[in-house]
């Protein structure tokens, strides 16, 4: 058994998050977790919702209420999507929590001790207008390095070099689009060129066990080049206070949410070590070398997982050419994949929730099964490049492949047993055509396997279903509905068998993919309790109150997952009773395609 820690890239509190952003850190993060988890790994799967910073600010300025207000209303949102659509976080909690404070807090004491955070005057962005800083975020212009014309002031999406506002040509407020006015300002830079060697040498390991996506390793390995040192900290007062005497007292002075963010990774895995009454719990997966950790999230957050927290964990640990000391939470784990997806478009558009062109997690879940959704990203994601979703390609795939393929063979398996039997009966002697199939089926666990294991879902899901249309193929070669004389009763029910067998166990393989789906199908056949474990939601009261953002309780996603079902073929239950099926699919009316892109059409106006 390992140790794997899934580390789920933290969703934005400024708003829903829109299928796109599930498509890069939801449901990837999901299905592998649920495969480790069946295949007998001890999984630890945390996030939480991101809620300091400008962007939060501004959404609430905006709206006429606090940041705290606008970050309580978009959590619970997202909460509620999220468990929606059967993500299985051991703890899904929040960056306001006074335990993510502390941890934060001890994360930068120990940097700053062992010389990794050092200060330096630099110039910051005011606002001409408000008299307010302009976060890099909030100023955009034009590239110095080649050129895009829309560059953001801490980093350009088109290059992807890390950048500073004063770098940019023709800067200008993305909020009001006047000229800042750059003063100078005091703050903590985490000297990363002193951790460069370092990064180098792990990036350079990593490269060679061959596991990273290609496009990861090298952006990777490039902003290397360019290395400098990073703010650490903003002219801002919604953020968690610097902990050192002279700072902590300024009300305008916070650590940067890039910086308390990725450390989110950690303080949740705190979090729920303690409220699961071991508080120590946490170090199996982030102090001992042999265990695994993964990190999911869109290409657009690689710099901050593949740069700025390994430097930070390295900092922490005393390993950069400064050398120093671990503080109290020992020598931390740098990651051991940074699992970056491509981005997803929407009718060949890129999603913009300010222009309307966006599909809300919780819209799409209102209209549809959660599972057709999880299909989707699965089958056509950005896995290693960009996708597009469509309305077509999706009713398409709904249709011919989850209703027509899996959703066929569950019902018309089910409705002959039920038929004929009204429970699965015993096997007699196999016949070759049983025994292939069969085969073919067991086959699938080391195939599928393998491929949700080095997170190559779309192959893993496509091999899911070729096998499920073998077990078609085999009913339709063996024509058990043809067999109504008592002389091949025998028969009849040797075939039904096999069929009952190679269903649940085609189960067993796209219960990751789509765990909503798998409950109903177990049951379907005669199965008790639940197939897959579901999240829930819980509301928790704040474990350090005084320390975070005035937190009292908060809603939080966990789960028992204690009852997975193992990755492996069991026999089916002979006498489990099967009673005539309801479609577990919802077949779309083609009609569906015309109804979003008029819906969608009107809200791009």
């Amino acid at each position: 058994m390992t140790h794997v820690l899934s580390a789920v890239a933290w969703p934005y509190a400024n708003g829903p998050r829109h299928i796109g952003h599930v498509a890069g850190f939801g449901v990837p993060s999901d299905v592998f977790s649920r495969y480790m988890r069946m295949d007998g790994h001890d999984v630890l799967m945390v996030s939480g919702t991101d809620e300091h910073g400008t962007p939060i600010l501004v959404a609430a300025d905006q709206q006429g209420v606090t940041a705290r207000d606008l970050a309580d209303k978009n959590n619970a949102v997202i909460v509620q999507d999220l468990v929606d659509l059967g993500l299985s976080y051991d703890l899904f909690t929040r960056t306001t929590t006074g335990n993510h404070y502390l941890v934060v807090q001890e994360m930068f004491e120990t940097v700053h001790r062992n010389g990794y955070m050092v200060e330096q005057t630099t110039f910051g962005a005011i606002s001409p207008s408000t008299g307010r800083t302009l976060p890099d975020r909030y100023i955009e212009g034009t590239c110095p390095i080649c050129g895009y014309a829309d560059a953001r002031g801490d980093q350009c999406d088109n290059c992807g070099n890390q950048l500073d506002p004063t770098d940019l040509k023709n800067p200008r407020s993305k909020i009001n689009g006047e000229t800042p006015e750059f003063v100078e300002t005091q703050h903590f830079f985490l000297d990363l060129p002193a951790l460069a060697d370092a990064l180098t040498e792990w990036l350079d390991g990593r490269e060679a066990t061959g596991l990273w996506r290609p496009n990861v390793i090298k952006f990777s390995q490039n902003i290397l080049k360019e290395i400098r040192p990073r703010a650490m900290t903003r002219d801002i007062d919604w953020g968690i206070p610097i902990p050192l005497d002279g700072w902590r007292e300024q009300p305008t002075k916070r650590l940067y949410v890039w910086f308390d963010a990725v450390i989110g990774y950690l303080s949740a895995s705190i979090e729920w070590a303690r409220r699961s009454g071991d508080p120590d719990a946490w170090r199996r997966w982030w102090n001992d070398p042999e265990s695994l950790s993964y990190y999911f999230m869109g290409k657009d957050n690689i710099v901050f997982h593949s740069q700025i927290w390994p430097a930070e964990l390295l900092a922490y640990d005393g390993r950069g050419a400064l050398g120093g000391e671990p503080g109290a939470y020992g020598d931390l784990q740098l990651p051991t994949e940074v699992v970056s997806s491509e981005f997803m478009t929407m009718e060949s558009k890129q999603f913009s929730t300010s222009r309307g062109h966006v599909i809300l997690v919780g819209d799409m879940l209102a209209r549809y099964q959660p599972d057709a959704l999880r299909y989707f990203i699965c089958a056509a994601g950005p896995e290693t490049s960009d996708s597009d979703f469509t309305w077509a390609e999706f009713v398409q795939r709904t249709n011919s492949e989850l209703v027509a393929g899996w959703g066929n063979l569950v019902n018309r398996t089910a409705t002959m047993i039920a038929k004929s039997f009204g429970e699965i009966p015993a096997a007699a002697t196999l016949e070759p055509v049983d025994e292939a199939v069969l085969t073919v089926v067991r086959d699938g666990f080391g195939s599928v396997g393998d491929l949700i294991g080095r997170h190559r879902q779309r192959g893993a899901i496509a091999e899911a279903m070729r096998v499920v249309g073998e077990v078609n193929r085999y009913l339709t070669v063996t024509e058990p509905y043809k067999m109504k004389d008592e002389s091949q009763r025998e028969r009849l029910a040797t075939v039904l068998h096999v069929a009952a067998q190679c269903v649940l166990d085609c189960n067993t393989l796209l219960a990751p993919f789509l765990p909503h789906s798998s409950n109903q199908v177990w049951a379907a056949y005669g199965g008790e309790g639940e197939f897959m474990p579901m999240p829930r939601i819980e509301q928790v009261e704040d474990l350090d109150p005084g320390h975070g953002a005035g937190l009292d309780f908060y809603p939080v996603i966990t789960g028992d997952y204690s009852g997975t079902p193992r990755w492996e073929s069991r026999p089916v239950t002979v006498g489990a009773k099967v009673d005539k099926p309801t479609p577990i699919f919802t077949k779309l009316d083609p009609s569906v395609v015309d109804e979003e892109l008029e819906r969608f059409n009107a809200g791009s106006l």
